[in-house]
């Protein structure tokens, strides 16, 4: 019995003594093994990248030049003034329609333009519509080009002052009803809603949504389908017209904007002529705004912006020319310039909103219209090659625009060019003759999609 005890106590001996061995062996593993580099676990998401199908393209005109107050029984009643000439041109299929006017007639809506897009590429699409008025209480010029929709637009243009009939126009061309809220920026700050029938043209007066705000700011959002927001503008001095134009709205908030096509024609040291109208859209901020000329900086200036409170800043100090305008901030703004003719009766008068920057090609459309010439600014670091060719065929012209540089292309009237650029510059079209004004940014087109990140 002893003997087996003994045998048993070595047994458990043997045991304790393993385990001991064991239990150090485990802590001296992890010991070594904390002071040794882990082997790295890196996981690259899986991503590609994919080009979007383009989609058709969709451009909705201006229509009829719209009058007020020629009925004494309904000063509220619109009447079409005059229809504007109209110049388009596509790469492709390109069907139209007419969308309904109810306010004016039936009959009498603006042109839509659908450029089916061909074996997986964007259609290029141009229109611009032009029309000349002379009567006893319209007269100028008013051009615009055709442009897509988009569910946000700023409008910068505008006044609500004694003598102006402005219309804010929203066309909805798709095949749903759209909501539309306006809201204004000013003093106060407004807003209202109003719906936009499928396939339809409706107009809301300036005056009944900005009243007391004597330079507003609109922006335009759209529910349930996309709109075209512009504005149509007309002056009266005393009893003389004195202009009239179509408003395109301005490039997407940004901290740097940039315009394209200034035309100073006269200068006044009585009334403003040459006037940029800015506002932050966010917070407040300062604008440095720097002034071109043949590649030549003529102005540079800053102006405090309070958010969302328009501001001025006079021009009148530039000679007559053809000016660029940059604008840097610490925060998004949306500007928009007003040039006159003169400031007499019988003057004419333009807002040209700020430009968005173009690179590879894009279709322009010249309407008719006296002395039509495309502007081109280049604000980027690199020369910019530039090439302009008619699409009915004829001679390509090629400039070079060094960097920060701009240029003056003469084009014909009732013509479509393909502009292309290796550089991203802007541009703008321009008329002008006796007492007639227009001008206008030109815009990429929306159909050509870029490349984009897509995540399994």
């Amino acid at each position: 019995m002893i003997q087996n005890r003994a045998v048993r106590l070595v047994a458990t001996g043997a045991r304790f003594l393993t385990g001991a061995a064991l239990a150090v062996g485990c802590v001296v593993a992890v010991v070594i093994a904390v002071a040794l580099p882990w082997p790295g676990a890196q996981s690259e998401p899986a991503q590609v990248s994919v080009t979007p199908t383009a989609g058709d393209t969709t451009l909705v005109c201006s229509g009829e030049f719209r009058a007020l107050g020629r009925n004494p029984a309904d000063a509220a009643q619109q009447m079409s003034a005059g229809t504007p000439s109209l110049t388009v041109g596509s790469t492709g299929v390109l069907a139209d329609s007419v969308l309904a006017a109810p306010e004016i007639g039936e009959s009498s809506g603006p042109k839509r333009f659908v450029g089916s897009a061909e074996q997986g590429g964007a259609a290029l699409v141009a229109a611009a519509e032009s029309l000349t008025l002379a009567a006893d209480d319209l007269s100028g010029l008013a051009a615009s080009a055709c442009r897509e929709t988009r569910t946000e637009s700023w409008l910068v243009g505008g006044t609500v002052e004694t003598g102006t009939s402005d219309l804010i126009i929203l066309s909805n061309p798709g095949d749903v009803t759209a909501t539309a809220t306006l809201t204004v920026f000013g003093p106060t700050e407004t807003s209202t809603t109003t719906l936009v029938p499928a396939a339809t043209q409706v107009t809301v007066p300036l005056s009944s949504v900005a009243a007391g705000t004597p330079s507003p700011v609109v922006r335009v959002t759209a529910q349930g389908a996309p709109l075209r927001a512009e504005l149509q503008s007309s002056l009266i001095r005393t009893l003389d017209p004195s202009g009239i134009d179509i408003q395109d709205s301005a490039a997407a908030p940004n901290a740097r904007i940039g315009f394209a096509g200034i035309q100073v024609l006269d200068t006044s040291e009585d009334t403003a002529l040459t006037l940029l109208r800015l506002m932050a859209t966010d917070q407040a901020t300062k604008a440095r705004i720097v002034v071109r000329s043949n590649g030549t900086e003529v102005m540079q200036t800053s102006v405090p912006l309070d958010a969302r409170i328009p501001a001025e800043v006079n021009l009148d100090q530039l000679e007559p020319g053809v000016y660029s305008i940059d604008i840097e901030a610490d925060a998004s703004v949306v500007g928009a310039v007003r040039q006159t003719t003169g400031a007499g009766a019988g003057s004419d008068f333009a807002w040209t909103p700020s430009a968005p920057e173009l690179r590879g090609e894009v279709f322009v459309a010249v309407p008719s219209g006296p002395s039509p010439r495309l502007h081109l600014a280049n604000s980027s670091d690199a020369d910019a090659s530039i090439t302009l060719t008619p699409t009915a065929g004829g001679a390509a012209q090629e400039i070079t625009i060094p960097a920060g540089g701009d240029s003056l292309m003469d084009v014909r009237a009732d013509r479509v060019y393909a502009l292309t650029t290796d550089q991203p510059v802007r541009a703008a079209v321009m008329l002008s003759g006796a007492d007639a004004l227009a001008g206008w940014p030109v815009w990429p087109g929306a159909a050509a999609q870029e490349p984009i990140t897509v995540y399994p």
